[in-house]
């Protein structure tokens, strides 16, 4: 089956390539990006040339995505799997990010996913089916020293994610969380730094760490043939290939030692969530609709 698909954050590895391996398996796709020109220019000229569409969109700004969902509808007349792929990281000791800094990263991981559902949502439930698939990470699930601050906004972002399944499966609309490890792209390079620098010489010899750790671990990862991008993507393939109703609600996409771990954490939590529905009496809700 063919489907219509909506990819925010088209212009990083994850959306780019999911992308293009969605177009080459024969699925209409619009990709978002914040611009097409600039930094994007090259990644807008690949796209197009894979024959994905493309819109303009800023997750951060409500009429963007009101329009920008709008236009995506108009290209492929509908929507019926939307890939929530857009964010931005972060790296540096906790205290010294300005809550200015670490509300930018939530406008992003967190309040532009909200943004994104609230504007996709009505077209789902209007035509009675749908797929939402979200990016987070494996530190959405376990918290590393200097990442804390992203690691919050995908532990939010889970939450969200965990909402929704629950609220929208009587409506037909099934959801998914991929949680890839680390990769080395130009994610890594583009993290937001604190802003308070004052407070971050305070911290002595340990202010040179979250670099240093940051650095040693994508020298690590580059050490490792299939931690890439093109495994997040083929991921997302999978999934969007998988029939309506069968797919797994988290995916860890990782070949550095945190899968096993991250896919246990996440069997207990299922196992829990579970018993914790069925004592309230709305086990029901975790049931998808596939009428």
């Amino acid at each position: 089956m063919k489907h219509k698909i909506l990819v925010t954050g088209a212009s990083g590895a994850f959306g780019r390539l999911t992308c293009i391996q969605l177009a080459e398996k024969g699925h209409q796709v619009v990709g978002t990006m914040r611009s097409l020109k600039g930094k994007n220019t090259e990644a807008a000229r690949e796209l197009k040339s894979a024959g994905v569409g493309l819109v303009k969109m800023d997750v951060t700004d409500e009429e963007s995505v009101n329009s920008g969902v709008q236009s995506a509808i108009e290209m492929m007349d509908g929507i019926d799997t939307v890939f929530n792929n857009a964010g931005i990281g972060a790296n540096g000791i906790l205290e010294c990010f300005t809550a200015e800094d670490v509300q930018k990263i939530f406008d992003v991981n967190v309040f532009g996913v909200q943004r994104l559902m609230r504007a996709i949502l009505p077209h789902f439930r209007g035509q009675g089916k749908g797929t939402i698939i979200h990016t987070s990470s494996c530190i959405g699930r376990i918290t590393t020293p200097f990442l804390a601050a992203y690691s919050a906004s995908k532990y939010a972002l889970e939450s969200l994610a965990e909402g929704y399944r629950a609220e929208l499966a009587g409506f037909g609309i099934e959801s998914c969380i991929v949680e890839p490890g680390g990769m080395p792209t130009a994610f890594m390079g583009g993290m937001i730094r604190p802003g308070d620098t004052e407070r971050t010489q305070q911290y002595g010899e340990m202010a040179n760490l979250p670099d240093a750790s940051l650095n040693g671990y994508v020298q690590y990862i580059e050490t490792i043939p299939e931690q890439k991008p093109e495994r997040v993507a083929e991921a997302v393939v999978a999934l969007v290939d998988t029939p309506f109703g069968e797919k797994p609600f988290r995916t860890v996409v990782d070949f550095s030692g945190l899968k096993e771990p991250i896919e246990n954490y996440n069997k207990v939590l299922q196992q829990t969530t579970k018993g914790v529905y069925t004592a309230n009496g709305v086990e029901n809700l975790l049931t998808l609709n596939k009428d």
